[in-house]
């Protein structure tokens, strides 16, 4: 990789899910950029394409048109080996800390797995599980406990731990804190940007809220049906975005507050109206 070439690139990237001949698009030639140590935020609502385009560079769905690199390489079709071999610089955090854990697997069990998988010794893998986990700030003592033994937050720590442990170039966060209570929240937010200082790591960052990825995303993009409508600097995009829609999610974004709230609400009505009587 030179110094000017992005770590991930997705060029024109297409997904259709269905049939040949009755395909649903629901990406629409999209182009993004991670570079190396960057963390980039995919916003959207429900159903806007941001997940698919996480899934579409893991492999998880085919890609009907445009090209994926990673590192220079050209990985939009990898299948078998090639892909398997990939997982050492891509990794993912899911969404549910409460299914994405196997119940019946320990909590080294669960982290060793990934360096088993890789070749490497039990004793080796269990020293390297006790470090990771001690760097999601979980106790060594845990690794023979079971995920129902711990809280969602604790369970979303191991997760990470799990994403880590093969030391990773890249990690797909997709929804990563929405199903955690606004404290462990902003726990986890936390831990991630600190092991981004620590490691190096790229986050590919997925969310429906724009007040999340201002708090960790140094560029943030905004998906609508399929396309990217707004690109641009975390702090801009989250704070004033010029987009119609990008300002629709930021009126909708929940506060603490409730006179802003209420303001907040108030707002988005407008927007809302104004949008419908220019279409």
């Amino acid at each position: 990789m030179t110094a000017n070439e992005p770590l991930l690139r997705a060029e024109n990237v297409i997904v259709e899910y269905g049939t040949k001949r009755n395909p649903n698009r629901v990406l629409h030639e999209v182009s993004l950029e991670v570079g190396a140590g960057e963390c980039v935020g995919l916003v959207g609502e429900s159903g806007s394409g941001k997940s698919t385009l996480g899934k579409a560079v893991l492999g998880l769905v085919p890609v009907a048109g445009g090209k994926i690199t990673f590192d220079g390489r050209d990985i939009t079709h990898l299948k078998g080996q090639a892909r398997r071999d990939l997982a050492s610089d891509i990794q993912v955090v899911f969404q549910d800390p409460y299914g994405s854990l196997n119940p019946k697997m320990t909590v080294g069990e669960i982290l060793s797995e990934p360096l088993s998988t890789a070749g490497t010794d039990r004793a080796t893998a269990r020293g390297i599980v006790g470090e990771m986990l001690e760097r999601v700030s979980m106790p060594a003592s845990v690794i023979d406990r079971y995920p129902s033994e711990f809280s969602g937050g604790q369970r979303q720590r191991i997760a990470i731990a799990r994403a880590l442990v093969r030391k990773p170039r890249l990690i797909i966060c997709d929804e990563p804190v929405s199903a955690l209570d606004l404290t462990t929240q902003a726990t986890v937010l936390d831990l991630l940007i600190d092991l981004q200082r620590e490691t190096g790591v790229s986050y590919l960052f997925v969310s429906h809220d724009l007040g999340v990825v201002r708090s960790i995303c140094h560029r943030v993009a905004v998906m609508y049906r399929g396309n990217l409508v707004e690109v641009g600097d975390g702090d801009a995009v989250t704070r004033s975005p010029q987009h119609p829609y990008s300002q629709r999610l930021l009126a909708a974004s929940p506060v603490a507050d409730p006179i802003l709230q209420a303001a907040r609400r108030d707002e988005w009505l407008a927007l809302r109206e104004r949008q419908a009587a220019s279409a």
